[in-house]
């Protein structure tokens, strides 16, 4: 078993906040992070992929073609937006590291031709990262 990692790059701007609760509720969650207008990052996103390395080739899968999966698929829908209101498949969620990690991991697990999806990680900072490994959780949807 090998494991292949391929890290990207995007910049968005997001707001954190749950629609159900009042002003002061989601400030005293998400302070600064509940801007009414938003607020920006620079973040990064690796995706990790596992299995056997095809014999004639030597490849888990060519990272070329992992790049343009994980572009195609995320970055070109994220990079220079707003992650509340620009993206469809983030709209009307929750767009925490947490949140958005499963909804990535959604967006790309039935693209690869090779290999099984073992990871994603996230930085939003360079001291806050999160870790998804595929396991559902409840990402609950909120009208805009």
């Amino acid at each position: 078993m090998v494991y292949i990692t391929r890290k990207a790059q995007f910049s968005a701007a997001h707001r954190l906040n749950n629609p159900i609760l009042d002003d002061k509720e989601n400030y005293e969650i998400y302070d600064k992070c509940n801007n009414y207008w938003g607020h920006g990052h620079n973040y990064t996103i690796e995706v990790t992929i596992c299995g056997t390395p095809n014999p004639d080739t030597g490849y888990l899968i060519d990272l070329k073609q992992l790049k343009k999966i994980i572009n195609e698929n995320i970055i070109s829908k994220v990079d220079h937006k707003h992650l509340n209101f620009d993206v469809d498949f983030l709209k009307g969620k929750i767009t925490t590291l947490e949140n958005m990690s499963a909804i990535f991991w959604q967006q790309i697990q039935d693209k690869l031709p090779s290999g099984k999806l073992f990871k994603i990680k996230m930085w939003e900072t360079e001291n806050n990262s999160v870790e998804y490994f595929g396991e559902e959780f409840l990402i609950k949807s909120f009208e805009n």
